[in-house]
């Protein structure tokens, strides 16, 4: 009995730690699971986004008219300093493009570092200073509002704002079609100290400081400096510099004393040189060689009429875009105009309201309305393949937004209405019967649209009725505040 007690009260015990394993591992599931929880609201909200714009069962959409699918709201901080900060709106679902709002305070840094995604910067406000590696050369650009400029995934860069009194905003696309994870991007710095941590500290410091040419001391006097963030106020750098220069001189010499051509190295250098110049020594708008930027408003409009303007900009125009695919655009609609109904055959489009108000209209693929909805200064929205659209202006003045299309090669839009529309194209004796209607009167109802691409609205167009609340007012905080 004695035995058999004894083995009953193992075997217990044993069953115990087993619940207790079990729980734990279902512990670590549900919080990994807590984890995703909002990705996958994300990814769930699209899949039945698509099932219902296909028609769902019995031919409804399952949405109802003026759901904000199509308007990010919520942003996410991803730096937050006191000299800046930048901020996330994710794309939708799987898309690889995601649309980033940096801001930096006045005589600032954006530290050195690389992504595994390529950035297409949009200056909106302010100028700003560019170092990045291109082809193993440092270039550097001065950037002006307007101002577009690609940064390769892997290529190391910095940022700075050396305007005295003047914020610098700038817009960007991340697109995360080589990044480590899927739809994620992950920023490596390449300087730092506690915060952000410099990948360099990641290596044993008797390797580091060995590669360096330096001793431990020195080493550790550059890489723990550092407090601040990622965005830095410049006179907060009057320390580190140094302690870098003291390193960079000796990690320049060779053992036969030639200086290393080493990318870093002349990045960091050309850094502390130009931080240290005066202002009068500042002023070129380049060095190096390698893709200028490309100014959108200093651009002729690819499209202009009496209503407005648009602009268009892929590979051809700027070439630094073949290497992801994506194309800029630029509109602006006078006060009550119209971008006629269209439809994109080969791209995804995001867009960001720089200035006004309107009306965003977006069509399901069974025929129904998708979105109604009013936006303003800040507001992003997004346009699926395939699905038509159009953009109104209010009455009280212009309105203009800019974006990225998630391919430039051949995607030409597709007009549904106008004078060049694709109406015109197919009219014929088949349309008409397809529209259950005589070609003569099918030719009046297309030909009463004398203009094309942008069109006079005034009786369509919404009045200022202010900003609404809710979420949407929100999201004209975060503008307001970026």
């Amino acid at each position: 009995m004695g035995k058999t007690a004894s083995v009953l009260a193992v075997l217990a015990l044993v069953a115990a730690l087993s619940v207790a394993v079990s729980a734990h591992k279902d512990d670590e599931r549900w919080s990994e699971r807590e984890r995703g929880r909002e990705e996958e609201r994300w990814s769930e909200r699209e899949r039945r986004g698509h099932e219902e714009a296909r028609g769902g069962d019995e031919g409804g959409t399952g949405w109802r008219e003026g759901d904000d699918w199509f308007l990010p709201h919520h942003s996410r901080p991803v730096v937050k300093t006191e000299a800046g900060s930048m901020k996330l709106v994710k794309g939708s679902g799987k898309s690889p493009m995601h649309i980033g709002f940096i801001t930096m305070e006045p005589k600032t840094l954006f530290i050195p570092q690389y992504l595994d995604s390529s950035l297409i910067l949009f200056v909106r406000r302010g100028e700003a200073r560019v170092g990045n590696i291109y082809k193993d050369e440092l270039v550097e650009r001065r950037l002006k509002v307007g101002d577009i400029y690609r940064i390769g995934a892997g290529s190391a860069f910095y940022l700075i704002n050396a305007e005295e009194g003047q914020r610098l905003h700038i817009v960007c696309s991340i697109d995360t079609s080589d990044s480590l994870s899927p739809n994620k991007f992950q920023s490596f710095y390449v300087a730092g100290g506690k915060n952000p941590t410099s990948v360099l500290s990641g290596f044993d410091h008797l390797t580091l400081s060995t590669a360096f040419n330096v001793t431990e001391g020195e080493l550790e006097d550059m890489l723990m400096n550092q407090r601040e963030g990622p965005i830095i106020y410049l006179s907060n750098t009057t320390h580190s510099p140094r302690s870098w220069s003291t390193i960079l001189e000796k990690t320049g010499q060779g053992g036969d004393g030639q200086q290393s051509t080493w990318s870093f190295r002349k990045m960091m250098v050309s850094f502390m040189d130009w931080s240290n110049k005066k202002k009068d020594d500042r002023k070129g708008s380049r060095t190096g060689k390698g893709p200028d930027a490309y100014n959108l408003y200093d651009r002729k409009p690819d499209f202009k009429n009496d209503y407005g303007w648009s602009i268009a900009l892929d590979e051809k125009n700027y070439p630094p875009l073949s290497h992801n695919d994506i194309g800029v655009y630029l509109v602006n609609l006078t006060a009550g105009s119209m971008m006629a109904p269209h439809i994109n055959p080969m791209a995804t489009e995001y867009g960001i309201v720089l200035k006004g108000s309107g009306t965003i209209q977006i069509v399901y693929p069974n025929g129904s309305l998708a979105m109604n909805a009013k936006v303003s200064e800040g507001d992003v929205f997004w346009i699926p393949r395939f699905f038509p659209f159009c953009q109104i202006a209010s009455r009280t003045g212009p309105f203009e937004f800019f974006g990225f299309t998630t391919s430039a090669r051949n995607n030409w839009p597709q007009f549904l209405v106008g004078a060049d529309s694709l109406l015109h194209a197919m009219r014929g004796p088949e349309f008409a019967a397809a529209f259950g209607m005589t070609e003569k009167r099918l030719d009046y109802i297309i030909d009463a649209q004398r203009e094309s691409t942008i069109l006079p609205t005034a009786t369509v167009a919404p009045p200022d009725e202010g900003a609404p609340g809710g979420v949407r007012e929100a999201v004209r905080k975060f503008w307001s505040e970026w």
